[in-house]
């Protein structure tokens, strides 16, 4: 799962499950072992009613938030452990409760850690101030850079591989039901923002992004103290879409930062990790028998829809199994 920090924002122990207003509250209730226990219940009852007519292979790690680390090796290590017809994975959601949907495609990712140093300690501010370089400044300089005022990311060559999305595709994405007031409502935000051309949804499902994670430096204790720091540091992540390689993006970004970074700092990028962006075709004939599951257990047809968020092992799976994933996922934003 992902950390659960900050702690005191938990109403109950994040790993202690507790059931409160007919839903189950804990760090991964969703996302994603609630999912993943979905899954076991579901094997169960098959068994237990005779419904099993292939053979079923789990595979479970605790690893996907942080890309996965040894799962690629593992798969190289067991392919005939591993062979299968289809991938079946429950880590995505559903566009509602009584709106389900099947996702089609997922973004890839890069991201990196970011070490700025000035001078070798912590100075004075109002000695040192106005002639020796601030890291947290040129840092910030640094980052604000990559996105420009329409939106789009400004490092060289970035969109070179970026898949342009048929109408068709657009299309789909357009029959997804959405409210923009609602949404805004939800995140309580008065306006929303991105690449200009592209709708709220095409924004977070066909198009690459830049994301400032986490940033900090200085002094951030209670009260004011006049420092100039000798240190600041960033979390930087780009989410990736088809045709994006991840370890090409990574060193663009680096060289890129390198190339804007001032004499008057020491700059280091560390790359952390990444994965490629999937797309699952929806003639894919486990994705039409997915659908029919739907159909039976919901009542309608599922919505196809591109999700926003990246999952590094699928293509993992595709690249050394030669298996596609059909991403059947159940979890609900509310």
């Amino acid at each position: 799962v992902m950390p659960v920090e900050p702690l005191e924002l938990w109403h109950t122990e994040p790993f202690e499950p507790v059931v409160k207003d007919g839903k189950l509250w804990a760090r991964g209730a969703d996302d994603d072992k609630g999912q993943g226990f979905i899954q076991l219940k579901a094997f169960e009852i098959a068994v237990k009613e005779g419904l099993l007519r292939c053979n079923v292979k789990f595979l479970i790690e605790g690893g996907e938030e942080i890309g996965s680390p040894g799962v690629e090796a593992f798969c190289k290590e067991h392919l005939d452990l591993l062979k299968c017809d289809v991938i079946l994975v429950s880590d995505t959601s559903m566009v509602g409760l009584d709106t389900p949907s099947i996702t089609t495609g997922l973004r890839g990712l890069a991201y990196w850690e970011i070490e700025v140093t000035g001078p070798n300690r912590d100075l004075h501010s109002g000695i040192f101030g106005g002639t020796v370089a601030n890291p947290i400044n040129e840092l910030c300089k640094m980052l604000a850079g990559v996105v420009d005022e329409n939106g789009c990311i400004t490092l060289p060559h970035f969109y070179d591989k970026v898949e342009t999305v048929s109408a068709q595709e657009r299309a789909m994405l357009g029959a997804v039901p959405y409210d923009e007031e609602k949404y805004k409502a939800a995140i309580d935000v008065e306006a929303l923002s991105g690449e200009i051309g592209y709708s709220p949804l095409e924004r977070t499902a066909i198009r690459p992004t830049f994301d400032i994670c986490g940033i900090w430096g200085g002094y951030t204790g209670e009260g004011a103290k006049t420092v100039l720091p000798s240190k600041a540091y960033a979390k930087v992540s780009c989410r990736l879409v088809p045709h994006q390689n991840h370890e090409e993006i990574s060193k663009m970004f680096i060289d890129y930062i390198y190339s804007v970074a001032p004499r008057s700092v020491k700059v280091k990028v560390s790359p952390m990790h990444g994965g490629e962006s999937y797309v699952c075709p929806i003639d894919l004939p486990a994705y039409r028998a997915a659908e029919k599951g739907y159909e039976l257990a919901f009542g309608k047809r599922p919505l196809a829809v591109r999700r926003g968020g990246s999952i590094p092992i699928i293509a993992t799976f595709e690249k050394v199994l030669g298996v596609k994933s059909v991403l059947m996922g159940f979890g609900l934003e509310s």
